[in-house]
């Protein structure tokens, strides 16, 4: 964790490279603000429109926290399941596959006329979306427990509960926390797109009120706040790994 604090200053210094062009290269070009705004009039507005944005901001937090948390427990429940009873995951990981490829933006409508405007649509965009990357990477975190270890505590003695418990679910940490970390900037993204369906209040809501005002600087505001939030919810996965791996931690600081 401390290194990627150490080699953060590269990706921030190219970042606000970035964002120089842009504010020259709209002022030489004389773009209109409603076309594109320049970066300083998008953090004036990020300042000043703060008050009303914020009960937005709170709304997306929770929503994207709520539905990464039931999706988490439904992507580790899916992927115990399916590796401790062979034969369903033959039967049940194909139909998994394909249900990531029905497009999000499409079934949502359909969630709405299904369950109506409440939350529970909401939630089920955000967990369709979150469960997947953890369900895949816990089995191939299962898959990576090393055979002979497997014979040992077999031959000790261990049942199949232990060795699950005991062998195979702390090797798959390492895993489990790369599905994880996909996850939770997911959540955001899932979060924002069911706010379309219908929300009162959500960054989803702000952005589409923007849009349809030809307010291109609150529609940027939107925007960044997405990215941050999904960089702080990455950032909390990485924190979490590196306290509870503690042997990765170690492998990765010699590196």
């Amino acid at each position: 964790m401390i290194n990627v604090f150490r080699k953060g200053w590269r990706p921030a210094s190219v970042l606000l490279l970035l964002f120089i062009l842009w504010e020259v290269a709209v002022a030489i070009a004389e773009v209109p603000n409603w076309l594109l705004p320049p970066p300083t009039d998008i953090v004036q507005e990020a300042i000043s429109g703060w008050t009303g944005f914020r009960q937005h901001l709170q709304s997306t937090v929770m929503l994207s926290l709520l539905g990464f948390a039931i999706g988490t427990g439904i992507g580790l429940l899916t992927a115990v399941l399916l590796h401790l009873l062979p034969f369903i995951r033959e039967s049940v990981y194909p139909l998994l596959i394909l249900s990531q490829n029905v497009p999000i933006i499409v079934l949502a409508p359909l969630l709405v006329v299904w369950f109506g405007f409440g939350i529970l649509p909401k939630l089920i965009v955000i967990t369709l979306v979150c469960f997947f990357p953890i369900t895949v990477a816990a089995l191939d975190g299962f898959r990576q427990t090393p055979e002979e270890l497997k014979h040992y505590m077999l031959m000790a003695g261990a049942s199949k509960g232990q060795l699950f418990w005991k062998l195979e679910l702390p090797y798959s940490l390492p895993s489990l926390f790369s599905g994880l970390k996909i996850s939770a900037t997911y959540s955001v993204m899932g979060a924002v797109i069911s706010e379309w369906l219908g929300a009162k209040a959500g960054i989803g809501v702000y952005m589409t009120l923007a849009s349809s005002s030809f307010r291109t600087d609150r529609v940027f505001v939107a925007i960044f706040a997405i990215m941050l939030l999904s960089l702080l919810f990455f950032g909390s996965i990485l924190l979490a790994e590196s306290l509870l791996i503690k042997w990765k931690s170690r492998e990765s600081a010699r590196k």
